[in-house]
């Protein structure tokens, strides 16, 4: 079957049918139940149809960001339709899994998550590029698929689907529209694919199979939305696709087009930063200088991801790479020569087919030289349907030590040793996945992992670089740098707080929780108000602590040490002035206390001799 259509004719529907597409009213939709024993049928009720909409559905994500991107298209459309997106399998009622043609691991995945599925008994749909590139597969036998450019039809998928009808969409379209329902994964973060398919006709790759040939997005489409997720409220803009560097080649414009077209639509506050896709070496030689230009630009991440494979040009030539490995230093030494603290990422496949000592030896050198501080390292795997399946194969045990010794030579560098002690800008997008740290990336798109509230998701501050690892920076957010997208208004310190303790602000008042669990106020007209303890209490400490119980306790224990800024003094509380603090509210409490006895006392001495008085006998 090539589309739905294929299994909406007329054994589908009750009445002859309906023409494709038209949802029938659920009053004329005839479902044949189950056949059920005729003890059952006598003790128990026949159960309805259930309604399209209401049901759960499980969306597991495999391979890119462009696949994720597809995956946040699919599920904001089910979602619209009522359905419910949930990333816990047992309770769903459907599993739509989005798949990955890239490496064998990532199909290997697929088929097992596939078993799992038929073994709960639950309907299922396979989308992404594995049914688009290679849709005989056996595993996919019975089971409903959907094509990479399909996506907007998931939710007639799906119902069908779980009417017990396998459904296969694969045939090929114009693109999806970008302006469907999507539910991100993470809200500060837009995924944007740019155009699908590329020009390569590189020998190991299945994706060109799936996404088939450069099929760009218009400039004004893009740009349109761009300013939706801005003003909803997106802090990062991923530009994504097979080849970003192709973009535009069919429609008549260029990749330097699109990126100028889209930094004059960010706001100037760098609110909004974009981060460029991947983009191989052939497409963006002619446009270094401009692309360099893009890139210092404030509100552009310095990081670009510049596969080279290979150190070896015969091995470049048998991939059909289409560039030489001085192409390859020429983009990176003129990105680095123009972009301040630009950063690189690579890729390398280890054991390609033909591969010699000598090849090797070149990669494992050109590594070297360059110390990037990203190199993804892969063994070759060999994809069904492509010319390198065909070719000699490198022995398994050779490509594994070529692999395991390009890892060591990669892990002994020290890419962030520099950082150390340094005040870098960062951009807060994610909780980290040890829900301790926040993540941030500086403007060359280096991780930072910092101990801060999560009212600073979606903000950037000035961090100080405190220790770097072979594989983490961590910092210190500097106190006064936090950035919003906009300001918030003027509030009493009780308002701040119900608005989840936010941090300072430039020329707004703050709250802040001290050690006495006070609260300093600050602000062009309050410098000197204080607030009692009873007004700074959060209400939201309580569900903080229920759902991040390790990460609350750590950062109460960093709020614990008061800022200066926050107490309106050049330095922080000392020890004996704590002391003094409350040795001072404890003799306050004592003189009170006696002060009242001694009235009371005072008090009930009167009255007695008044009383003798009263009743003396004359």
């Amino acid at each position: 079957m090539e589309d739905i259509e294929d299994v909406l004719g007329p054994a589908g529907f009750s009445d002859g049918g309906a023409p494709p597409g038209l949802r029938l009213p659920l009053s004329t939709v005839a479902v044949k139940p189950k056949r059920r024993s005729s003890r059952l049928a006598q003790t128990q009720p026949q159960p309805d149809a259930r309604i399209p909409g209401t049901q759960t559905i499980y969306v597991k994500t495999f391979g890119c960001s462009h696949n994720q991107s597809d995956s946040e298209y699919m599920s904001g459309q089910l979602s619209a339709f009522g359905y419910a997106i949930t990333e816990e399998p047992e309770g769903a009622d459907l599993w739509l899994i989005n798949t990955c043609t890239v490496k064998n691991p990532s199909q290997s995945a697929m088929t097992t998550l596939i078993s799992k599925c038929k073994s709960a008994n639950k309907p299922l749909v396979v989308a992404g590029c594995v049914p688009q590139g290679s849709r005989d597969l056996k595993e996919l036998e019975g089971i409903s698929i959907i094509g990479v450019q399909q996506i907007d039809r998931v939710v007639e998928v799906v119902e069908e689907t779980l009417k017990g009808h396998e459904v296969r969409l694969l045939s090929r379209k114009t693109l999806p529209s970008l302006d469907l329902p999507k539910v991100r994964k993470n809200k500060f973060i837009e995924i944007l694919p740019i155009n699908v398919g590329c020009l390569g006709a590189c020998t190991y790759c299945k994706t060109k199979h799936a996404r088939g040939h450069l099929g760009s997005y218009t400039i004004d489409s893009l740009v349109d939305r761009v300013k939706i997720v801005v003003s909803e409220g997106v802090r990062e803009i991923w530009l994504s696709s097979e080849d970003t560097g192709a973009y535009g080649r069919d429609i008549g414009t260029n990749l330097p087009n699109l990126l100028n077209a889209i930094v004059a639509e960010l706001p100037v506050d760098r609110s909004t930063m974009l981060r460029i896709g991947m983009t191989n070496p052939p497409f963006i030689l002619e446009h270094l200088n401009e692309i360099a230009s893009v890139l210092r630009h404030p509100c552009v991440y310095t990081f670009l991801h510049v596969p080279v494979q290979s150190g070896s040009d015969a091995v470049l030539k048998a991939m059909n790479r289409e560039y030489t490995v001085s192409e390859f230093r020429m983009v990176v030494d003129t990105l680095c020569e123009l972009v301040p603290g630009m950063q690189i990422a690579t890729d390398i496949i280890c054991g390609f087919p033909g591969e010699t000592d000598e090849d090797f030896a070149q990669t494992v050198s050109l590594i070297k030289e360059y110390q990037l501080p990203q190199v993804h390292i892969s063994q070759f795997y060999p994809r069904p349907g492509t010319p390198a399946a065909r070719m000699m194969k490198v022995p398994s045990i050779e490509v594994k030590k070529r692999s395991r010794e390009l890892t060591s030579v990669f892990e002994a560098f020290s890419p962030y040793e520099g950082l150390k002690g340094k005040v870098e800008r960062i951009w807060i997008t994610e909780i980290a996945t040890d829900g301790v740290h926040l993540v941030g990336h500086t403007k060359g798109y280096i991780q930072v992992l910092v101990i801060a509230p999560d009212s600073m998701l979606g903000t950037s501050a000035d961090a100080k670089i405190t220790s770097v690892g072979r594989w983490s920076v961590f910092g210190e957010v500097i106190e006064g740098s936090v950035a919003v997208k906009e300001a918030a208004p003027k509030q009493n310190c009780a308002e701040v707080q119900q608005g989840n303790r936010q941090n300072h602000v430039e020329g707004e008042a703050t709250c802040s929780t001290n050690t006495c669990d006070s609260c300093a106020c600050s602000g062009a007209e309050s410098a000197a108000q204080q607030c009692s303890p009873q007004q700074c209490k959060d209400p939201s400490d309580d569900a903080t602590r229920q759902e991040a119980p390790q990460s609350t306790l750590v950062r109460r224990n960093v709020e614990g040490t008061v800022k200066a800024s926050e107490i309106g003094t050049a330095t922080p509380i000392a020890e004996d002035q704590q002391a003094n603090v409350v040795t001072r509210r404890s003799l306050n409490i004592d003189r009170i206390l006696w002060g009242g006895l001694a009235v009371a006392t005072t008090v009930a001495v009167l009255a007695l001799l008044t009383y003798k008085i009263s009743y003396t006998p004359s």
